[in-house]
């Protein structure tokens, strides 16, 4: 009868558990802002009033308030399918924007419910405020949307007097079994209850799961660092060389177009372009002498590498550089016509940031290859190549990583979850066209010949196969 009492604490506890896990999974607008930046952010902006790849989303209640709600949600869904069904808002839209949207068939109500509440409150310019006032419009929003909150606190009220009674009727329980067993029954301090073999066993499952639970959310969002924007050793400025001077992305990331890495490019490759440009745009001789510093290269006149330039002092690469740099700023810099104390200072700090940056621990070097912080990083079990996709595929740099072209300091742009890729391969059409790698698919060759498929997605060819990715 004791093991019975405990299994039976034991499932109450649990059924406690879940309910309390129920009561508080609601809808709510952090919930929202989290599967907006995983689903939506590729391709709207996150203002809500201003239209980007895709629509600005502010007030799309509004706009689908004369169907059901469940309209709105089957479109979120799954919009193509919605579309094929002839539903008037569904193909006003479509006939608007020409845009596929992606499908998000794992999207419960809810979910769709707390994405709805922080476009809301992005388009009110409510949400983040303050954090009083976001609970109590999240709080207000809920109830106007579904189930009103205090059914769950009812409910959540509910099974703890539950619980409680039946912990109650347990105990009565074990007290006649004990009389009817002739022997005395007494009744567990809290501190034996607590160790007991039942609620240790209880407590020891719990962590489990949640050590489980952690070590698998932790593994799925390893690299998912949506808007990280580190600072780098230098201050290059992509807005700089591939949006005004239109410098090919490939032309520096050489190994996107013919291996799994798109590389970052070696100092050489800086140098090939600036062994002529010797005064940067932004922070004159600043970022440059990092460059030059880290191989040796002195760009005075036609341009040289320093002879036995790794077996010198700091001091004397000081020299050398802070003397070029000197004589850089007066023909460049229209602000000093000749040295004076405050082209000193410039200079002197401008030395100290090319040390800061490039020496080693031990500051007695500043040669030696450019530490860039990476941006992006795949977890080691996901396969991504490079050529594939670019080569292969046709993909431009900004399918996934954005417009480039306009930041100054490069950022994660896409949420490079699984789901965005799968989502990818499932809607993007391979361009069979003049493409060799693409013969061997004959069957999908005569298809396409005869009028029986229009087109042919990555999805088609295997990439949702696991191994594709996974190895």
């Amino acid at each position: 009868m004791m093991y019975k009492s405990l299994t039976y604490k034991g499932l109450a506890s649990v059924i406690l558990l879940f309910v309390c896990s129920l009561a508080f999974s609601q809808p709510s607008a952090d919930l929202g802002k989290t599967l907006f930046k995983t689903n939506c952010a590729t391709c709207h902006s996150k203002n809500m009033k201003t239209a980007s790849t895709g629509p600005a989303l502010g007030g799309v209640e509004e706009r689908w308030s004369d169907y059901p709600q469940s309209d709105l949600y089957a479109w979120i869904r799954n919009s193509q399918a919605l579309i094929a069904t002839g539903h008037p808002r569904a193909t006003a839209v479509w006939n608007e924007y020409k845009s596929v949207m992606n499908a998000f068939p794992g999207l419960t109500d809810d979910d769709i419910a707390s994405l709805l509440l922080y476009i809301d409150g992005m388009y009110a310019g409510t949400y983040g405020a303050s954090a009083a006032a976001a609970v109590g419009a999240v709080a207000t929003e809920v109830q106007d949307k579904g189930i009103p909150n205090w059914i769950y606190w009812a409910l959540f009220g509910g099974l703890v007097l539950f619980s409680l009674l039946l912990s109650r009727i347990i105990g009565n329980l074990n007290v006649l079994n004990a009389e009817k067993e002739g022997t005395a029954y007494r009744k567990k301090t809290l501190f034996e209850t607590l160790t007991s073999k039942g609620v240790v066993s209880f407590i020891l499952f719990g962590l489990v799961v949640l050590g489980a639970y952690t070590a698998a959310s932790n593994s799925i969002s390893l690299g998912r660092q949506q808007g990280y924007a580190p600072e780098q050793p230098i201050k290059f400025s992509h807005a700089t060389h591939a949006g005004v001077n239109k410098i090919e992305c490939q032309y520096c990331h050489d190994g996107a177009r013919r291996s799994k890495h798109a590389v970052i490019p070696a100092t050489n490759t800086c140098i090939n372009c600036h062994a002529a440009i010797k005064y940067g745009s932004e922070h004159g001789n600043a970022e440059l002498t990092k460059i030059y510093a880290s191989t040796g290269y002195l760009p005075k006149g036609s341009g040289e590498y320093i002879e036995d330039y790794e077996n010198m002092s700091l001091e004397e690469k000081k020299e050398i550089y802070t003397g070029w740099m000197l004589e850089n700023a007066i023909e460049n810099d229209e602000k000093f016509e000749k040295v004076t104390d405050d082209l000193l200072e410039q200079i002197d700090a401008e030395w100290d940031a090319v040390v800061a940056s490039m020496t080693n621990e031990q500051k007695t070097e500043v040669q030696g290859p450019i530490e860039w912080i990476r941006v992006h990083n795949l977890p080691d079990h996901v396969y991504f190549n490079h050529a594939q996709h670019v080569t292969v595929g046709g993909l431009e740099c900004q399918t996934c990583h954005g417009k480039v072209e306009e930041m100054e300091v490069v950022a994660q742009h896409s949420p490079l979850s699984m789901g965005w890729c799968i989502n990818c391969h499932r809607q993007t059409e391979v361009k069979f066209e003049d493409n060799e790698y693409y013969k061997s698919y004959q069957k999908y060759h005569d298809e396409l010949a005869k009028g029986d498929r229009e087109s042919v997605t990555v999805e088609d060819i295997g990439g949702l196969e696991c191994q594709k990715c996974h190895y």
